[in-house]
């Protein structure tokens, strides 16, 4: 096999401050002589394998999150080879750095630690010229868009140009965990002013000071911004990512059929759900089709699980109508039943008739609690994704441990401390019997002798596989089948096929191996489907072909 190589014109000082070319002290002398170097490295040639040394000594000398995090961010635009071979080697300790938990921190002090440009920020008084921004050369090999509002920035709500952060953090982890070159992903911020009024009065806010642009307006924006993405890479692949409720279900219903578009918060988070829970199911030796499924916090993430749970107990035999009826949807104020107070267009699906809690033993019937619908339902999955700490209370997870052997328990809010329970508590409150996915890590809790290994039931088991395999293949649109194929293939991956008291997902430190199989089935199911002109044949060698290595090769100069 040839050696690769890369040619460019950049050198000295201007190569040096370029993330993506920058080598550091690993430039070699020869090309300390090609591209003018001598003098502004010092002498020592170094490895990667040194770098990653002396950065993670860096790195561990840092206290707090959100100092770890700021040096991770500094270090991706000095070295994303770097920056990229430092988190995969030890994705368990640095993926809680530049992702979920403290990425949310990182939003919230987003223009505290803005140093260099990454990504688009694209806002709304610079509407006329989005097309233009995007025109640029340097764009060319893009392949693939994350993009936020960044209204709804995990549990945490409105940061305006903050939210940056999270289209920067699920970026990385295409690469990181996904391999889709660094250079084929762009970050891009809507930035259409923000309602947070602490933002608005921060005097280094970085973001557009204005109120939040809402209706007709915002919604030609958008279109602005898609149509220019539609002109200017017809094959990309774009992902909604932290829309409010209502906007993030509506922009995809709105332009699924016109791109290659998902929405991670409903559809990934779904996906990543059902797999656990299809694990949760190989572990307790139940089956889907008998569970009561409780989800507690019911906007277009609830929604987006409710739907794919449907999906798939259909698959198990079950009606639609059936299907909808093993799913207890609940608001803050309680189930969505008839009668209920606040209950929007889009919930309507899955509000119970009155007559369905008529025998039910409950104070008030159009205010069912938590713990009402657990006692009387006889709930035995419950799924959290209410955005509120202790959502998930004592009676209510104590009367699940009397609905089934092995409950299934899933806090899944982000970050930490927006999550519905603690591990510990729910372990404490079942006697060591409840199944438990949390959003965020947690350390493994030591009950009664026992060690219970958390898993970390979150999207970035999923949406790295998935977007490897539509980059890869392709595929014109992404398919309602294609999430569940991406759903049931993390499942297959479970421990739990092989050892039933095995952790239900396997160890994150495992996502490339994890994403490359998933990107392999996604692929597959879009040549099924006729959403893509590759060949089943060669699935896997166009998946291996659009996957990066972060390694160090040899540079040449263009005169």
């Amino acid at each position: 096999m040839t050696e690769p190589v890369i040619r460019t014109k950049l050198y000295g000082f201007t190569l040096l401050n370029h993330p993506r070319y920058n080598k550091g002290t690993a430039f070699t002398e020869e090309e300390r002589d090609a591209f003018d170097l001598h003098g502004l490295l010092p002498p020592h040639v170094g490895t990667l394998a040194e770098q990653i040394a002396r950065r993670q000594r860096a790195f561990d000398a840092y206290e707090t999150g959100i100092e770890k995090y700021s040096f991770m961010r500094d270090l991706q635009d000095i070295n994303e080879t770097l920056f990229y071979a430092l988190l995969l080697s030890d994705v368990k300790k640095f993926m809680p750095i530049v992702y979920t938990p403290t990425v949310g921190e990182g939003c919230q002090r987003f223009s505290e630690i803005w140093r260099k440009p990454r990504g688009l920020f694209l806002s709304y008084p610079n509407q006329a010229r989005i097309e233009k921004i995007l025109s640029h050369k340097r764009y060319d090999n893009v392949r693939a868009i994350v993009v936020s509002d960044g209204e709804r920035i995990l549990g945490l709500g409105d940061q305006g140009a903050g939210g940056m952060g999270i289209p920067i953090g699920k970026m990385a982890l295409y690469t990181a965990l996904g391999g889709i070159h660094h250079e084929n992903c762009l970050p891009v911020l809507l930035d259409v002013g923000t309602d947070n009024e602490e933002r608005l009065e921060n005097p280094i806010y970085i973001g557009w000071r204005h109120k939040r642009v809402r209706g007709l307006e915002y919604d030609e924006f958008v279109e602005t911004f898609v149509r220019a993405v539609e002109r200017r890479w017809p094959h990309v692949l774009l992902q909604w990512e932290d829309f409010a409720g209502t906007n993030a279900a509506r922009l995809l219903a709105k332009y699924r059929d016109r791109l290659c578009t998902f929405n991670d918060d409903i559809q990934g988070t779904a996906a990543v759900v059902l797999a656990t829970l299809l694990a949760a199911m190989k572990a307790s030796g139940a089956s889907l089709p008998e569970q009561r499924i409780g989800i507690l916090g019911f906007g277009s993430a609830g929604i987006g699980i409710a739907n794919l749970l449907v999906k798939a107990l259909q698959d198990e035999g079950l009606t639609e109508q059936e299907a909808r009826g093993r799913i207890y949807a609940m608001g803050r104020p309680g189930l969505l039943v008839e009668g209920a107070e606040g209950i929007h267009p889009e919930q309507m699906e899955y509000v119970r008739p009155a007559k369905d809690v008529a025998g039910w033993k409950v104070g008030d019937a159009k205010k069912i609690g938590l713990e009402e619908v657990v006692r009387n339902a006889k709930v035995t999955v419950l799924i959290g994704v209410a955005a509120k700490a202790g959502m998930f209370t004592e009676d209510a997870i104590r009367a699940m441990a009397k609905n089934a052997e092995r409950p299934v328990i899933f806090p899944l809010s982000n970050p930490t401390s927006k999550c519905e329970a603690t591990p510990e508590d729910l372990l404490k409150w079942t006697d060591g019997k409840a199944l438990i996915g949390t959003g965020s890590p947690f350390e493994p809790v030591h009950f009664k002798g026992r060690e219970f290994c958390i898993d970390q039931t979150n999207n970035s088991y999923v949406f790295p596989g998935l977007a490897l395999g539509i980059v890869a293949s392709r595929a014109r649109r992404v398919s309602a089948a294609m999430i569940m194929t991406a759903a049931r293939a993390l499942a297959q991956l479970s421990p739990v096929e092989k050892d039933r008291k095995a952790s239900l997902l396997p160890p994150i430190a495992e996502a490339r191996r994890l994403s490359r199989v998933i990107a392999a089935a996604v692929a597959r199911q879009a040549v099924a489907e006729g959403l893509s002109d590759l060949k089943d044949g060669d699935v896997e060698a166009a998946v291996g072909a659009n996957v990066w290595e972060p390694r160090y090769v040899r540079y040449e100069r263009e005169s």
